[in-house]
């Protein structure tokens, strides 16, 4: 499908929550770095078809800045968390997902556990200090929101929507083992027919092929037990009345899912499952114009030798 006509098909489901002939209020609980730029695509968008967008974000946001000149609104409220604390988890989460030798499944996804957990209970910090500010939900609440747009790799939108009664959308590219997809949205994921993602397997599998994916789905449902329990206590302190992380998640209207259908593997798919791939994607943009160097030196290591002088060739 061209682009223009998914970014179309988003634009009309998004607006689909806005009165006839009006603009809406969209409120975005973000997620950092590549969620963020994905998620920003979405929201200049909103923008320039008339509609108010506010972003909630904390004081400790590393790429969501409120003092770029900007249309998007920005509601900052204060956090325990500090900005360096929070960047440098995201260094040492993204390091150890690129550099961590993968020697077995096994062994990588245990090593990356500690950090992973790490990161959620920074982000239910971030949500507490959200929720239970009095004054800001006082002000959300006044300011009439009519949709959320949130990423489930971030939780919390969906526990904003319900205290502000409205509908809320997410975006979101895979969990760990699909786990979000299966539980809070019912996407059926047969471990039969369909691989986890990271497993280097394929559709096509062998019986044993099968019997591993259904070991490695068993384990990510392990995996995310103790961190949904984690969110359960805190949404059911929040709402006054026992509730679950994925009871909550499961109202979302529409999910956007940030890739193309076929790079997916075949699967069943439900109507609110829309795939929004490269809507990031842009045209490139010109290389600057920097001088060039002419190296004049004896050294055999150009790069080491101070004798390189500035070409004239950039300027003729």
């Amino acid at each position: 499908m061209p682009m223009k006509w998914i970014s179309v098909l988003l634009l009309l489901q998004l607006s689909s929550h806005f009165s006839p002939g009006s603009c809406g209020k969209v409120l975005v609980w973000p997620t950092e770095y590549s969620h963020w730029i994905n998620m920003k695509t979405i929201l200049d968008a909103l923008v320039q078809r008339g509609h108010e967008v506010t972003v909630l974000t904390s004081s400790a946001s590393i790429l969501v800045d409120p003092n770029k000149p900007s249309a998007i609104q920005f509601e900052i409220f204060p956090t325990s968390v500090t900005k360096d604390d929070f960047e440098d988890l995201f260094k040492r989460l993204t390091s150890k997902w690129t550099y961590t030798p993968k020697y077995t499944f096994w062994t990588y996804y245990s090593l990356l556990q500690d950090n992973t957990c790490e990161y959620f209970d920074c982000i239910q910090k971030l949500c507490k200090d959200a929720v239970l500010n009095k004054n800001l939900m006082t002000k959300l609440q006044e300011s009439r929101f009519d949709v959320i747009l949130a990423d489930p790799a971030g939780p919390c939108g969906e526990l904003l929507a319900e205290l502000l009664k409205i509908p809320f959308v997410y975006s979101l590219r895979f969990s760990f083992g699909c786990t979000i997809e299966k539980y809070s949205g019912g996407l059926p994921f047969p471990p039969s027919y369909v691989p986890i993602v990271s497993s280097e397997l394929s559709d096509q599998m062998t019986f044993m092929e099968r019997v591993k994916n259904m070991m490695y789905v068993l384990y990510f449902d392990f995996w995310f037990q103790p961190f949904s329990e984690k969110w359960d206590q805190l949404y059911s302190k929040a709402l006054g009345r026992p509730t679950t992380l994925f009871e909550l998640m499961r109202k979302a209207d529409i999910w956007f899912i940030r890739t193309y259908w076929d790079f997916e593997f075949p699967r069943p798919l439900l109507p609110h499952f829309q795939f929004v791939g490269g809507l990031h994607c842009k045209p490139a943009k010109p290389l600057p114009k920097i001088p060039t160097y002419w190296y004049v030196g004896n050294n055999s290591d150009p790069l080491s030798d101070p004798y390189l002088l500035p070409s004239v060739a950039s300027s003729m």
